[in-house]
């Protein structure tokens, strides 16, 4: 299939990329032309066609349904990309936002773009900078047609089904077999994003109740305790043994083990953590539902607190962003 990508960053290139080695033309734009040469030398196949601005893009996808998919920032970028698309695209044509926006605004634009025969689908993408070789984790949502006809490409960007043993009892009509391969389509437009959103809030407080646990450990050596009962504990040997075998083994693990290895005092990190909106919004949705969510809340109130002073557990929780990721922290 033909598909135009507007946003060439971490996620945005290595997504062209990847839809090329399966195949896939991509028509790619980014306001950096520097950018958009990077990648389009790393496009295989010769699959790879430049285009110098948003209506240059729509103009050369040649299929008889155009398919845009938006890879920017939440928010102002996003909007005004939508909304110049909405001016560029016809009846039937595709416009997915894979970014990390706000499940609301998707409902807005949904009926907007429905207005003009435009459908619209938000794609919750997880996968960081590793996304280019292990797949994407997709969550999606829009009208059906559009989801089927789109179907391709997200299995070409999905992980699939891999060496993750089966679920046992997921033989059953009303499951959907994408999901054991690594997307799924969840509803109308809103729902990708919406399921992303809350995957993200719980990633704050597994990530949160990880790095609490590093920095009990670590401080385990503390002068303030009796002199038997200090540990000088390894942290870098102790998340690679947790890697094997453990009921807390995860890919959070995975590159906790990978940065403590690296340097265990994690000096390279202030501990200053952002929050991108998601945990917030999860927290918005938890109160409007009247649904608890104590410990989501509690991860995202320690985000705060990193930026007024931080100790060993921001440290770990700044590591595990860049790893999966690469967020930088801010200067």
């Amino acid at each position: 299939m033909q598909i135009g990508i507007i946003g060439l960053g971490r996620m945005g290139g290595n997504i062209a990329v990847r839809l090329s080695r399966h195949g896939h033309e991509v028509v790619l734009f980014d306001r950096d032309p520097a950018t958009v040469g990077k990648v389009r030398d790393r496009i295989e196949g010769g699959r790879g066609i430049a285009a110098d601005s948003v209506p240059d893009l729509v103009g050369k996808l040649t299929a008889a349904r155009k398919i845009v998919w938006v890879m920017l920032p939440a928010g102002e970028i996003t909007e005004a990309a939508v909304q110049e698309l909405s001016g560029l695209l016809g009846k039937d044509d595709i416009l997915i936002d894979g970014g990390n926006t706000y499940y609301k605004d998707d409902i807005r634009r949904a009926a907007q773009l429905a207005q003009k025969g435009i459908h619209y689908i938000d794609v919750g993408t997880s996968g960081g900078v590793w996304g280019l070789e292990r797949g994407y984790c997709m969550m999606y949502g829009g009208t059906k047609d559009s989801a089927d006809h789109i179907d391709p490409i997200l299995e070409a960007l999905a992980p699939g089904k891999g060496d993750v043993p089966p679920t046992p009892d997921r033989n059953k009509p009303d499951l959907d077999p994408r999901a054991e391969k690594g997307y799924l389509h969840c509803g109308p437009a809103g729902s990708g994003h919406f399921v992303k959103m809350v995957h993200n809030g719980i990633e704050y407080g597994m990530m949160q109740a990880f790095a609490e646990g590093f920095d009990i450990m670590k401080t385990k050596n503390s002068p303030l305790l009796p002199e038997d009962q200090r540990f000088d504990l390894n942290m870098a040997d102790i998340a690679e043994v947790w890697r094997r075998g453990s009921v807390v083994s995860s890919w959070l693990l995975d590159l906790t083990a990978e940065a403590l290895a690296k340097n265990a005092s994690l000096s390279e990190f202030t501990g200053e953590v952002a929050d991108s909106g998601e945990g917030r919004w999860t927290l918005e949705a938890a109160i409007e539902e009247s649904v608890p969510a104590p410990v989501i809340t509690a991860s995202l109130f320690t985000r705060f607190r990193s930026r007024t002073g931080n100790n060993y557990a921001e440290k770990i929780l700044s590591a595990m962003r860049f790893g999966f990721g690469g967020h930088v922290e801010k200067k």
